[in-house]
């Protein structure tokens, strides 16, 4: 197995606070693994410690099976927290300055990259004209422009409106079947990270709770049926007393999600409709990666 990246027991403490408490993980080559958790959880400080603006207290980390960390980041890309970029340049203006920067001969690949990721058109029009969207792509942009095999991206899509995060969900894939590029991304957006991440690391208050595969979380999320009827409560009494159902619970959308008896929706239904409830939803469906995290974060407390 190609792992490129690797980070063993990572450790950074402000003052009392530990902010990131032995994190490990290790990437393999072309994947997009998601980096999970609250505000506070840890997920900046330790990109941070990846892209060396942070000293990490204790731990390791190698890039490229290379413990030469200075060295491999010029194989990388970070864009943490907001892009950098001069909002009184055009977008093309923002690209030949990182490639100065980065020494990057190919004068086409400014142009090549901006149609990439659909800025190809802005002309004249300075990033500070730009909307959010076009901002997060323009800065998408500038951590393509050396070619990176591993990007680090941190809350692409925070404050993006639904067709912005389709934009830049669609240019991460891109990157990654075009390309092979390996994807770290942040996010509290977890609709979102479930269509796009094969993989997933869960952290709270900096310590990794949990690692694993898009294929393992559909493994783990449970199946259910979503029932919704017009007095909810009653509904519950009836599951429990007539059809001696207790697995279920009542969600802040006043549904009840039940978790046994899957393959007797014909029972159930017909259960709650002689009780005089009227049933307004009963589907079979299954737990996001929203409700995992919940789960599993709920676990850990």
């Amino acid at each position: 197995m190609e792992y490129v990246m690797e980070l063993e027991g990572l450790t950074k403490t402000y003052g009392k606070k530990k902010a990131v408490d032995s994190f490990s993980l290790k990437m393999e080559k072309g994947h997009i693994y998601g980096l999970i958790g609250p505000n506070g959880a840890g997920k900046t400080t330790i990109m941070r410690m990846m892209a060396g603006l942070t000293k990490e207290d204790s731990g390791s980390m190698s890039f490229f099976a290379s413990s030469e960390l200075d060295r491999m980041r010029e194989r990388m890309s970070f864009m943490i927290e907001e892009p950098f970029m001069d909002f009184d340049m055009s977008a093309k203006q923002n690209m030949e300055y990182i490639r100065f920067l980065r020494g990057i001969p190919d004068e086409k690949r400014c142009g090549e990259i901006l149609e990439f990721v659909g800025l190809a058109d802005t002309g004249k029009k300075t990033a500070g004209q730009f909307s959010l969207g076009m901002r997060q792509r323009l800065g998408l942009a500038m951590a393509m422009l050396p070619a990176p095999e591993i990007m680090v991206l941190d809350e692409p899509i925070n404050g993006l409106d639904p067709e912005g995060i389709i934009d830049i969900r669609n240019i991460i894939k891109k990157m990654v079947a075009e390309r092979g590029t390996t994807i770290l991304i942040s996010s509290h957006i977890l609709k979102e990270l479930s269509e796009l991440c094969t993989d997933y690391a869960i952290v709270r208050e900096g310590r990794l709770i949990e690692e694993l595969s898009h294929e393992e979380l559909l493994t783990k999320t449970r199946s259910y049926l979503a029932l919704k009827t017009n007095d909810i409560a009653r509904t519950a009494t009836v599951l429990e007393e007539k059809l001696d159902i207790k697995n279920y619970k009542h969600t802040h959308d006043n549904e009840l999600l039940i978790y046994e008896r899957l393959d007797e929706t014909e029972l159930i239904s017909r259960t709650v409709t002689e009780n005089g409830l009227v049933i307004m939803r009963l589907n079979p469906e299954g737990e996001s990666l929203e409700e995992y995290y919940i789960g599993k974060v709920g676990e850990e407390k």
